[in-house]
């Protein structure tokens, strides 16, 4: 038996996000038609009530507002055990902390694959919630985000991590 799968959009801003959860939690939050344009909406069904979207939005809503600095949502995170594990690490990036793709490396104890944890970085779907945007390069430089730099720069900013 299969688990329905849900989608819904609401605004943020950083522009409208898309959040795709079942009753396992939530999969996945998409910046614009950019980065939807890989997932195939007809293998969803549309909800826009669903609880679990609703305590996200609320979260969410908190975060931007900068009222919140931690997430309690239920998460159903499919990827390889590499991106799994990478994953894993991110969310124990504190708040207001950024971190290289070479201390996540030596942190899952693989200190020679920082690219691959770049690669795994960039393939995190649950973007703010798995805080992707608190990597950094090892000298300091923002590096590449899914979402965009802009996005990266400004969820950076609201942390106080950067001016």
């Amino acid at each position: 038996m299969s688990i329905t799968q849900y989608y819904t959009v609401i605004d943020s801003p950083l522009g409208p996000l898309t959040l795709i959860g079942s009753s396992k939690g939530l999969s996945a939050i998409l910046y614009d038609a950019h980065q939807k344009a890989s997932i195939n909406f007809d293998d969803y069904e549309r909800n826009d009530k669903l609880s679990l979207f609703a305590k996200t939005e609320l979260q969410l809503s908190e975060y931007f507002r900068g009222e919140r600095t931690d997430f309690d949502i239920p998460l159903d995170m499919q990827g390889s055990d590499f991106q799994l594990k990478v994953w894993k690490q991110l969310k124990k990036i504190p708040f207001g902390s950024t971190c290289s793709y070479g201390d996540i490396a030596h942190r899952i104890k693989s200190p020679k694959s920082s690219r691959a944890v770049g690669m795994a970085n960039g393939k995190n779907p649950i973007s703010i919630i798995v805080p992707c945007h608190r990597v950094i390069g090892s000298n300091g430089t923002l590096t590449g985000y899914a979402g965009g730099l802009d996005k990266k720069k400004y969820l950076l900013n609201l942390e106080c991590v950067i001016q």
